[in-house]
């Protein structure tokens, strides 16, 4: 009887498997159709069109000679920018991610406090997902009446601001210049970091509004104090979406339009229109990007508390 029962048990366990990977696949599968008729000959193209030398024939499309490695020679060995524009972007990447998502964090901390007009404030705080769309950064960008005001502040502080002092002093010493130099930076971009934090505090969130109330009243009633519910309780629920915001956040770093690096690629295109150049230059980005995201998906995965 109980070996009956086991067996019974692990059939609902197959079966309730089976049928979450059909809902998973069949949820996915828009996704699936568009990439395949959409996307996968485009990108197979575009690899193609790496190794070759592309050229427009009037009324026939393109037409492709095979030069090898060339162009990845050309960007690495020749092309005096695109090395350096690189690095830089990877830097910044180093830079920017953490600093968004412990922002999104923290906010997200606050935000799921109760206090009055609560709501109000989590609507001010979803206006980054607003603002950082397309159209409004464009209204910001060529927006007359905002760069007057802001020639008109530097007019007026002559340079000599108390924050540019405060970076003076800090940046004398001989010690821990890297990492005022650091902090400096982040503070100087704190506008950006809260424009790309929307999306990572909704998700934040609503990670834990679904932690239960009970685990922290019963972690109060054993002497547990608000530190150590954050990291016994919080930080290990909370966990499984931090590899979501990380994934997230890399990918929206590298592909947001304002990029010195993406401008580069695209000036190639449209002044020099060496499209064969122009997708080695593409691939390698891309490759660079995937592997990021593989090695810190791998790393935070290993630490990742997943519980039912």
């Amino acid at each position: 009887m109980a070996e009956q029962k086991i067996r019974k048990r692990k059939k609902k366990q197959k079966s309730l498997a089976r049928g979450n990977a059909i809902a998973g696949y069949l949820f996915i599968s828009p996704l699936i159709i568009g990439f395949l008729l959409f996307l996968a000959y485009p990108l197979i193209q575009s690899f193609y069109m790496s190794f070759c030398t592309v050229s427009p024939v009037a009324g026939h499309g393109f037409e492709f000679v095979w030069s090898g490695l060339a162009h990845y020679r050309h960007i690495f060995t020749v092309d005096p920018d695109y090395t350096r524009l690189l690095l830089e972007e990877l830097q910044k990447m180093a830079l920017y991610v953490p600093s968004i998502l412990v922002f999104s964090f923290f906010m997200s901390l606050l935000l799921n406090q109760e206090f009055k007009g609560r709501t109000f404030v989590r609507a001010v705080y979803f206006l980054p997902v607003i603002l950082s769309s397309g159209v409004m950064v464009g209204l910001e960008t060529n927006n007359a009446l905002l760069s007057g005001v802001q020639d008109l502040i530097q007019e007026d502080t002559n340079g000599t601001s108390i924050t540019a002092t405060l970076e003076s002093i800090l940046l004398q010493g001989e010690t821990g210049n890297k990492f005022f130099e650091t902090i400096i930076q982040i503070v100087d971009e704190v506008y950006n970091i809260a424009i790309a934090s929307g999306i990572q505090i909704i998700i934040f969130l609503s990670g834990l509004q679904t932690i239960s109330p009970s685990m922290y009243e019963a972690a109060t009633i054993e002497g547990c104090t608000g530190w150590e519910s954050f990291w016994k309780i919080t930080f290990p629920m909370i966990s499984s979406l931090i590899l979501v915001n990380v994934i997230y956040t890399i990918v929206d770093f590298f592909t947001k339009s304002d990029s010195e690096f993406m401008d580069m690629i695209n000036e190639t295109l449209l002044q020099n229109f060496n499209y064969g150049r122009v997708s080695a230059m593409s691939w390698v980005y891309f490759a660079i990007i995937i592997v990021i995201l593989g090695i810190v998906s791998l790393i935070i995965s290993k630490r990742v508390y997943y519980y039912d």
